[in-house]
């Protein structure tokens, strides 16, 4: 059963919709870096995870389906037919998603830093396991170490505090529901019956989906999609390298528009 998101707009009401789906730990202000940018062009609608934020939290596990049901019945809610989307790691697993299973929802799709396939499902699990039973704060220090360069890291230690603080302050329960998901996501063979025009995003030095195994994979098997890999950026590379992934976005979104 899909729960009802919590969500922030911002720009224009009769503009476009563009979805925007964060990453694992994170809130709608994962996407701070993006919402000047894009509000000036599109009706921005950045949401919570189930688990996450102000959303509700259902007890895990929880499966992509049921992260993707609640996008679709948040747009049923908003009453939006079709809508752009843009999602971060887990989210643009969701976007994926979206696209194999619900691709007349979507207009247009951005996937950075994210995977068709996050690798064995045993590290997943046992990640769910440690924060239901230690708190998301015993993981929060580890995951945000390999969101970033060490250059900018070390030049940017507000910002680190920043995100490591959204994962601390996640649902244990919200949080282990959502590594299930990532555990049984595979939509590897799926990807070449996407239709919908797809822009892929990777940070050349990201650890968590380094692009050969993962940004790679997609942009090969889906149809037509565009790949483009930042240098001198890791994982969370909208925060990172904001004006590059701003203007992309903006251009990928804008293409066809009025057609």
């Amino acid at each position: 059963m899909s729960v009802d998101l919590h969500h922030v707009e911002s720009g224009p009401a009769d503009a476009p919709p563009l979805l925007l789906g964060g990453s694992l730990g994170t809130t709608t202000a994962m996407w701070a870096p993006q919402v000047a940018a894009l509000s000036t062009v599109f009706r921005v609608i950045r949401f919570d995870h189930r688990g996450h934020g102000g959303s509700p939290i259902p007890p895990g596990p929880y499966g992509m389906a049921d992260l993707a049901g609640d996008v679709v019945a948040l747009l049923d809610r908003l009453g939006i037919e079709r809508a752009h989307y843009a999602g971060l790691s887990i989210g643009g697993m969701v976007g994926q998603w979206l696209a194999v299973h619900h691709a007349d929802r979507l207009d247009r799709l951005a996937l950075l830093a994210t995977s068709p396939h996050a690798g064995p499902a045993g590290p997943w699990r046992e990640r769910a396991a440690l924060v239901r039973a230690q708190g998301t704060g015993a993981v929060a220090d580890t995951v945000v170490s390999r969101w970033f360069t060490p250059g900018f890291a070390a030049e940017h230690p507000h910002d680190v505090t920043v995100l490591r603080d959204q994962i601390a302050a996640t649902s244990p329960e919200g949080y282990a529901g959502c590594c299930e998901a990532v555990a049984g996501h595979d939509v590897r063979e799926d990807l070449a019956g996407v239709t919908t025009p797809t822009l892929v995003i990777a940070g050349a030095e990201d650890p968590a989906t380094p692009p050969a195994a993962h940004a790679n994979v997609i942009a090969e098997r889906v149809p037509g999609a565009c790949l483009v890999t930042l240098t001198d950026a890791a994982h969370l590379l909208s925060w990172q390298r904001p004006d590059e992934v701003n203007a992309l976005l903006t251009r990928h979104f804008s293409t066809g528009a009025g057609e």
